[in-house]
């Protein structure tokens, strides 16, 4: 599992995606995010705009980060 640093409060799942290069655009991240592709804790996350903090771990198509 990989640790990525949040810069401020916190990010966007849809923005955090993105960063992290596992998705090429915002419309992809969109995508990914609508078909339930993507896990916030463990949970399916269909918030494009969810706000991850530090602590949590999110999971798409075999990537693990913890947010911190």
């Amino acid at each position: 599992m990989d640790n990525f640093k949040i810069k401020g409060e916190y990010i966007h799942l849809n923005q955090l995606l993105k960063v992290l290069g596992w998705v090429n655009d915002g419309g992809m991240a969109n995508d990914v995010i609508d078909n339930e592709l993507v896990k916030v804790n463990g949970q399916i996350e269909t918030r494009r705009r969810n706000k991850i903090y530090p602590g949590m771990t999110i999971d798409f198509n075999g990537n693990l980060i913890t947010c911190q």
